[in-house]
């Protein structure tokens, strides 16, 4: 069987393809962001900038900030921290994938 190496992209090629991941998964937090922000705005009736700090303690990891008095703020809550916490995983998915396929790349590891 014959050995095939794979040779390292350009720096500027990879340098581009990590920007475009960092890009990509900045869109996921503003998307997943805003669906939080309008989930709190509806089901709480929070103001704008209450719904916007609720999801961002959220989707950060933090928790909530304000009590959540409906049933149904509350299993949007529930549900939201779940979706958080699986966004975040893909986020490091996505942001990390360039550096990882380079190291691999790098030690043959493929």
């Amino acid at each position: 069987m014959e050995k095939t190496f794979i040779k390292h992209l350009p720096r500027r090629v990879f340098l581009i393809r990590l920007v475009r991941s960092i890009l990509f998964g900045v869109i996921i937090i503003i998307l997943s962001l805003g669906l939080g922000m309008m989930g709190y705005h509806h089901f709480e009736n929070m103001s704008w900038i209450d719904a916007y700090v609720n999801a961002s303690m959220i989707l950060s990891g933090m928790g909530p900030v304000s009590s959540l008095v409906t049933d149904a703020g509350k299993l949007f809550a529930g549900s939201y921290a779940l979706f958080s916490g699986v966004i975040f995983l893909v986020l490091i998915g996505v942001i990390f994938a360039p550096v990882v396929h380079r190291f691999f790349v790098k030690f043959h590891m493929e």
